[in-house]
């Protein structure tokens, strides 16, 4: 099963870097173990050229390292704290992504103003406290911002974006969606004033979206 899990984390970094999530060594996706304190996540500094899954190190729910040759990534103790206090998570994403990190620069929440939001997000993409890399603090600060808010995304003031997900692969989309949303209401900006979404709108679009669009099984 971790060994399931270090390829399916091993290729979503990948995804990052198709979606110019990126850059050089920065950035990384976790992966809860099924039924296991542990979760898997990118080496710290190591080239996303470089990436093998035997390079996904395994840490338990307090960021030590349990297994793997390489040091686990800085922002470990972040992921930790997340799956700790989150049980429902089971994938978490970091990026600096250009224009997420950009409303993270300014501290300012991206408000819902596309329908696209609403679908991905149930409302704005929130932002969280500044925190210095290293301890749990970042945790800390995703836990309190997106506890109670429907938001998989936030974003840490003057540092950039995390996500969480339901698995891996739901954070990274969140991930992607969150910049292309960023980008579209900057752009939005630059012409004037986006025009807000009813909060009621935004209720059935969020409604829709998470229970009716796409294909489902069918028992």
């Amino acid at each position: 099963m971790i060994d399931e899990l270090r390829r399916e984390v091993c290729r979503l970094h990948a995804e990052l870097v198709r979606y110019n999530l990126v850059a050089w060594t920065a950035g990384n996706v976790s992966g809860r173990v099924p039924g296991e304190d542990l979760f898997v996540i990118k080496p710290s500094g190591v080239s996303y050229d470089d990436l093998t899954p035997e390079s996904i190190v395994v840490c338990d729910l307090d960021g030590n390292l349990v297994e793997g040759d390489l040091a686990p990534s800085s922002d470990t103790a972040a992921h930790a704290y997340v799956y700790r206090h989150m049980p429902e998570v089971n994938g978490v994403v970091h990026t600096h992504s250009t224009y997420a990190s950009a409303w993270a620069a300014r501290g300012e929440a991206i408000p819902c103003v596309l329908t696209a939001m609403a679908d991905e997000f149930g409302g704005e993409i929130p932002v969280g406290p500044f925190a210095l890399i290293g301890n749990d603090d970042i945790g800390k600060g995703i836990v309190a911002t997106l506890t109670g808010h429907r938001s998989p995304a936030v974003l840490m003031q003057n540092h950039g974006v995390f996500t969480i997900g339901g698995s891996p692969k739901a954070a990274v989309k969140a991930a992607v969606m969150c910049e292309d949303v960023a980008r579209t209401v900057h752009v939005s900006r630059q012409l004037g004033e986006p025009l807000p979404i009813a909060q009621g709108d935004i209720d059935r679009l969020y409604d829709r979206y998470q229970n009716v669009y796409g294909q489902r099984s069918h028992l």
